[in-house]
């Protein structure tokens, strides 16, 4: 026999016991839409399929991680106990019992409960961000602590990157935890030029290689994607901005991406604190000091609002179960923002309900997208949209990167979760929510801002798209449970 011969068979051979383990394997391991889309993948590519399978088939989080995660919510949890009282300040009591059976809903899912007294500033402008961060940062006076998915030092990004070398010079303890897979290059260049001026680097769910994974590392797409910035437990930073200049290093042609975070002071700033420390704690293994617990929240401002950390260590899909919930309680106006739409059967079913009950829907997402095969798998659910009563509406100025959600006008989320399964499954993100009218009313004049710079999609225009460009859209879709 031939060396050619043999490789064919040897070759079919590992094909066919491969197709047969994932048909066997796979609807045990998944909900049927992602064991489908799998088993398409690996029975017309059965070796490369089954390889990328195991890099990226399982949502579960190592042992190890887990353990870390349950031990630091423990620990913090613990030392909040005496300050997250059941209602503090009495906020459930004075808003409707919609709302208040929705907040008692947050707190059992991302287990912080509502806050008051918080005030809120607005940044839709990256260099503004950054000249603010500088600003708090060259302020502090005992920590800094900076999470991100994607760093970069850049002539944009320069002065938030001085004032931390500035802050470690005079003693402030500076903490930066950046994603592995998002600050990659960061890492290889500028990490160790930080380190050398006092700032703590570390990367978050490092990167395995083949054969070598550690006890903290997942599978390879599982990323930190939340975006949050802390001084001295005072001041506090969160929202869709990286840390780069607005064209992500021209990644997308050039064109500006479109974010917004907003700037807390108050007793919210505590939990935020609170999930930097878990992360942080799940990295390193180090214990959350008590001085880095504030006991007496502060007031400071008139803002009702509560944390949601979500991600694969919860057992749940809290971001996803909120947004749900809301949307079926909504009756008048929805409007919601996202770069990458991707929904789940649960999303879609919620927003039909929601224009059922006579609520109208805006929903707004960038017309060019900057990734090829998740761009079009969203397109794909256009005509679903589109048939359910949603308006659709394209951003034209470049990528709109903002998310956000408003129900009713009394009811708003924000963050860095996107509305697709990816953010609702996958990736470790950190969402706000807005609780009453005059909470949701200025993130709806900032969604207003959006809509007037989109142009409407019309369902005739969506019908006569060329056969070839539907096929692709479709083609895309069947992935979607697994983008």
């Amino acid at each position: 026999m031939s060396l050619g011969v043999l490789f064919l068979a040897i070759h079919n051979g590992l094909s066919f016991f491969t197709r047969i383990a994932a048909l066997c394997w796979l609807p045990l391991r998944h909900n049927p839409q992602t064991a489908m889309a799998w088993l398409l993948v690996i029975l017309l590519w059965p070796l490369p399929g089954g390889l990328l399978y195991l890099f990226l088939g399982s949502t579960r989080l190592p042992r190890e991680r887990k353990s870390r995660h349950e031990k630091a919510v423990a620990t913090l949890r613990k030392a909040h106990q005496r300050v997250w009282k059941k209602d503090p300040g009495g906020a459930l009591e004075s808003m409707p019992e919609s709302l208040a059976r929705f907040a008692r809903l947050g707190r059992k899912l991302g287990e912080w409960p509502i806050v008051p007294g918080n005030a809120m500033t607005y940044f839709d402008s990256a260099p503004a961000l950054f000249e603010s961060l500088a600003r708090d940062i060259d302020k502090s006076r005992h920590h800094v602590d900076l999470l991100f998915y994607i760093f970069v030092v850049d002539p944009s990004t320069d002065p938030l990157v001085r004032a931390l070398k500035r802050a470690a010079s005079r003693g402030v303890e500076c903490r930066l935890l950046v994603d592995a897979l998002g600050s990659k290059p960061f890492l290889k260049r500028e990490a160790q030029d930080l380190r050398k001026a006092g700032v703590q680097v570390v990367e978050a769910l490092p990167l395995g290689r083949l054969f070598r994974r550690n006890r903290l590392t997942a599978r390879y797409d599982l990323r930190n994607h939340r975006k949050l910035a802390l001084m001295d437990a005072e001041v506090g930073y969160m929202g869709s901005h990286n840390v780069t200049d607005p064209t992500y290093g021209g990644k997308a042609g050039g064109m500006a991406w479109h974010d917004l975070t907003i700037r807390f002071e108050g007793p919210v700033v505590s939990q935020l604190e609170g999930v930097f420390l878990e992360d942080w704690f799940v990295e390193t293994g180090e214990i959350p000091p008590q001085d880095r617990v504030p006991l007496i929240p502060s007031r400071r401002g008139d803002f009702v609002l509560q944390t949601v950390p979500s991600g694969p260590a919860y057992t749940t899909e809290n971001f996803q179960r909120l947004v749900v919930s809301a949307l079926f309680e909504a009756r008048e106006r929805v409007v919601i923002t996202t770069p990458y739409l991707v929904p789940d059967d649960g999303l879609l079913q919620a927003l039909e309900v929601a224009v059922l009950n006579g609520a109208k829907v805006d929903l707004i997402v960038p017309e060019r997208v900057d990734q090829f095969l998740v761009g079009n798998a969203a397109r794909a659910y256009f005509g679903k949209l589109l048939d359910l009563g949603v308006a659709l509406h394209l951003y034209q100025p470049g990528i709109l990167h903002s998310k956000t959600m408003t129900v009713d006008g009394c009811l708003a989320f924000f963050g860095s979760s996107n509305f697709d399964i990816r953010s609702f499954a996958l990736n470790f993100e950190l969402n706000m929510i807005l609780y009453g009218k005059q909470e949701s009313l200025g993130l709806l004049k900032i969604q207003e801002t959006y809509l007037a710079a989109s142009r409407r999609l019309k369902v005739e225009e969506w019908r006569n798209l060329p056969a070839w460009e539907k096929s692709l859209h479709g083609m895309a879709k069947l992935l979607s449970p697994i983008l």
